[in-house]
Parts: C-alpha cells; sequence; structure tokens
C-alpha cells in the first residue's frame, strides 16, 4: 500500500543535441551594437545641464502640466498668465482714473519762490505721482524770453516731449532751471515757471538751432504740463 501512494521516481530525459535551421535570419554582426552604458550617461548629463532661456523655462512649466494632468492644466497656466496681464492693465487704468479725479484747476495763481530764485504759478494741480531722478517724464512746454516775448519753444501744437529726469546735456530748449520746477509736479498738473539767467542759459546765451537764439543773460518764462511719469526703459 505504501508503494501506491508513494512518489514515483523522477525520471531525467537525456538532453538531444541538433542543429536548427531557420529562415530569413539577420548575422549578429549586421545587428548595430548596443549603446554603452558611458554614451548614455554623457548624454544624459548633457541634457541634465542644458540651459533654459526664459521662454522655454514657461513652455516647459506648460508641457509639464500638460503630460502630467491634462489639457486643462496646460490652459490653466496659459489662463493665468492671461490674468497677469489684465490686473497689470486693470491697475494702469485704476491709476489713470485716480489722477484724472484728483487733477484740479487752480482759480486763483499764487507765486511760490524757491530759495534758488525760481519762481512758479500753479495752473491746474496733478494727481499722479512726483517723478524722481531717473524716471521718464513726458511733457509739453512753452518757453519765451521774458521782455521779448519770442518763443522759443513750443509742443503744445505738435509733440510732447519726453526725457529722463537728471539727464544732460539737454535739449530743444530745456534748461536747469525748469527741471528744478519739476521735480514738486505732479502727473497730470500745469504750472508757469519763471527761471532767472544763472539756471537758464546764463550770460552767453544759446544758439538753438534754426535761427531761434536766446539773448545772453536772458529770463525765461515757460508753461509745462507734465503728462505721464513713468519708469525709465533699461
Amino acid at each position: 500500500m505504501a508503494s501506491l501512494f508513494s512518489h514515483p521516481p523522477f525520471v531525467s530525459l537525456p538532453k538531444r543535441r541538433g542543429n536548427y535551421y531557420t529562415t530569413n535570419c539577420v548575422s549578429p554582426q549586421s545587428e548595430p551594437p548596443p549603446p554603452s552604458d558611458q554614451n548614455l550617461s554623457s548624454n544624459s548629463v548633457e541634457k541634465q545641464i542644458k540651459p533654459r532661456t526664459a521662454a522655454e523655462s514657461t513652455d516647459w512649466i506648460a508641457s509639464t502640466l500638460t503630460r502630467r494632468f491634462g489639457i486643462g492644466a496646460g490652459l490653466a497656466w496659459v489662463g493665468f498668465l492671461a490674468v497677469g496681464v489684465v490686473s497689470e492693465q486693470i491697475k494702469t487704468r485704476l491709476e489713470v482714473s485716480r489722477e484724472e479725479a484728483t487733477t484740479r484747476d487752480v482759480d486763483k495763481e499764487v507765486e511760490v519762490v524757491l530759495p534758488n530764485g525760481i519762481r512758479y504759478y500753479e495752473l491746474r494741480v496733478g494727481g499722479g505721482s512726483s517723478p524722481q531722478t531717473g524716471d521718464l517724464v513726458v511733457m509739453n512746454v512753452k518757453g519765451r524770453v521774458q521782455g521779448s516775448g519770442e518763443v522759443f519753444v513750443d509742443t503744445f501744437e505738435n509733440r510732447a516731449i519726453a526725457l529722463v529726469l537728471g539727464s544732460k546735456p539737454y535739449g530743444r530748449g530745456i534748461c536747469q532751471g525748469l527741471e528744478y520746477a519739476l521735480r514738486d509736479m505732479k502727473g497730470g498738473g500745469k504750472r508757469r515757471v519763471i527761471v532767472p539767467p544763472n539756471l537758464g542759459f546764463g550770460e552767453e546765451g544759446a544758439d538753438l538751432g534754426g535761427g531761434v537764439q536766446i539773448p545772453p543773460s536772458a529770463t525765461l518764462e515757460y508753461v509745462v504740463e507734465l503728462q505721464k511719469v513713468s519708469i525709465a526703459p533699461a
């Protein structure tokens, strides 16, 4: 009985060796050698250390989000950038609206005399920001020689002047005294400024070109309107 339930002895079959033939075989020598680990490692290092430009970095974020979370995430990233642009536009419009709301005309001109001898009269008080050294200012200017009434610059009828505050030399009839008067103005403001000769074109006067001459020791009278104050482009 015991022999009936016992496992049958394991019989190993003899191994047969033979020749196996296949058709359309490709010789191992014709196959391209597999890339070595050294080449793989060098290629991966080059990919890792390749720098990204600013444009590639944003595209990489959008493409990564799209691959991982789907098209919705990529569209969400594009929407985020669009919201940033729109919010900046809204901010600019709010600033312009606030400036217009707080800008007011002056009923009566009051003379203000500065320690350096400059005199000015407010014609309109602006509601914007005051310029600082290095800011870009856009303004309309009309200048004349006091006494003779000769106009040597007038941009109210043409294109406004844009300059970086504090930059020299000045041009188009602008002088150091007018720059002093601009520093405490606000965007949207307008004033009449009297500049003494020492802060104008001095004892020698100036030749502005086109037959326009500033006589020696001339007192200058300007009407200046500060349209815009912004950060100068780099």
